[in-house]
């Protein structure tokens, strides 16, 4: 085999789990190759054991470690991948047997991040998050920590640096902080300053992989990264549109959630999971084609929560449904559209799902304005906008979105509301 073919090689990965009756663990498994996968890694081989609790030492139980270890040679296994957070301890103990390298889920997830993260506030997030995992396994994994070498795990800060100790690192980790913190400052004032001018936002929500950045990109035509992998979306992207009532939103797309995402990675990317605490309204996106529909909405639900975006509205679409015609039942609800972003289908109800749901800040109206109001008119324009003017003998006649501070004094010149 040549070095081109080595190079171009996906490790071949086996997938371990302990059942201990939390979650469904074969979903689960089926996440983690998703996971591998969008890694660069192949996930030939599952284990699961079922145990009450798990092994401090090395997770699961003596006996089927050494199976493990049989099935890593048989198979010419490069790489094991845990299902849950193991500790410095239980990763050494493993690999000593086992003869390979061994991470577990959070540190997959953020090797996936450190390859996607492309602007300079997503590489500071991420190497934030590797830095808080890393620092309380250092004690037992400094040797691990500093290899060279490829494979899923080893990307980001630090792992050449056999020097590198915790002073260091809660060093790095304040200045990487304080840098981020002037980002998010700047983030702020930008939210703040389109509060003051009255730009109305609705942000996009949900599970890694629904299709978010296919709907931003149907819906504006922004051209963001759209992948069938997860977690293609690592930076927020913001595009304004025109609703059919006149009125502009600001659509802002943000990073995907998974079920068990890593706090490390909640905390770090809460600036930028943030934009949705201060929107107007929440798409919050779901994938009607997926077996885990209903558990993937209420991860993000529940996360939606946790940033404190409670009384903001919710439009909640139902996307891909072309693959999966029928489904009333889940989308039962006057706050539900069904829609596929890829085919373009559902567009204008969930337009008008949207412009129901925002706050009434304005409204379309046909005015007939009596020329003694010049004023008004005037005010029309300036908080407003004007679609057409027709002069006529009784006064002017507009097309205009009015604001909602003119309602009042525009009422006794209405001709029909649209």
């Amino acid at each position: 085999m040549n070095t081109t073919e080595n190079e171009i090689k996906r490790p071949r990965v086996l997938l371990c789990a302990v059942d201990t009756g939390e979650y469904d663990t074969e979903r689960s498994l089926d996440e983690l190759a998703e996971l591998a996968d969008t890694a660069g890694a192949d996930a030939v081989l599952r284990v699961i054991q079922k145990r009450p609790a798990f092994e401090p030492a090395t997770c699961i139980g003596s006996g089927r470690l050494a199976e493990l270890a049989e099935l890593v040679e048989k198979e010419n296994i490069d790489q094991i991948i845990f299902d849950c957070e193991l500790t410095a301890t239980q990763i050494r103990n493993i690999e000593d047997i086992c003869g390979v390298h061994t991470i577990d889920r959070t540190m997959l997830i953020l090797d996936i991040f450190a390859q996607r993260a492309t602007t300079h506030e997503g590489r500071l997030q991420v190497e934030i998050a590797q830095h808080r995992y890393r620092l309380p396994r250092l004690a037992g994994m400094g040797l691990k920590l500093s290899r060279l070498g490829g494979g899923i795990g080893t990307r980001g800060p630090g792992e050449t640096k056999l020097e590198t100790d915790k002073r260091h690192i809660r060093a790095r980790i304040a200045s990487l902080s304080a840098e981020l913190k002037e980002i998010e400052k700047r983030r702020g004032l930008h939210r703040e300053r389109r509060k003051k001018d009255g730009v109305l936002v609705c942000a996009i929500v949900g599970y890694t992989n629904v299709g978010k950045s296919t709907l931003l990109n149907t819906l504006t035509e922004a051209g963001v990264l759209a992948e069938n992998k997860l977690f293609a979306t690592l930076e927020t992207t913001s595009r304004a549109i025109e609703l059919p009532d006149g009125r502009s939103v600001m659509l802002v797309d943000t990073v995907g959630l998974i079920s068990r995402l890593p706090h490390h990675l909640v905390e770090a990317f809460k600036s930028t999971l943030e934009e949705a605490a201060s929107a107007d309204v929440i798409l919050h996106i779901v994938d009607a084609s997926s077996e885990d529909c209903k558990t993937q909405a209420e991860v993000t639900l529940g996360l939606l929560k946790e940033l404190g975006c409670e009384g903001i509205p919710v439009v909640t679409v139902f996307n891909k449904c072309d693959l999966v015609p029928d489904i009333e039942e889940l989308t039962a609800g006057e706050n539900a559209v069904r829609i596929s972003a890829k085919r373009g289908e559902g567009i204008p109800a969930l337009l008008d799902a949207i412009a129901g749901a925002l706050p009434q800040s304005a409204r379309k109206m046909k005015l007939l304005i009596p020329f003694t109001e010049g004023g008004l008119l005037s005010d029309i324009r300036r908080e407003g906008k004007v679609f057409s003017e027709e002069y006529t003998a009784e006064g002017t006649l507009v097309d205009a979105l009015v604001d909602v501070k003119l309602f009042s004094k525009v009422k006794q010149y209405k001709i029909q509301d649209r």
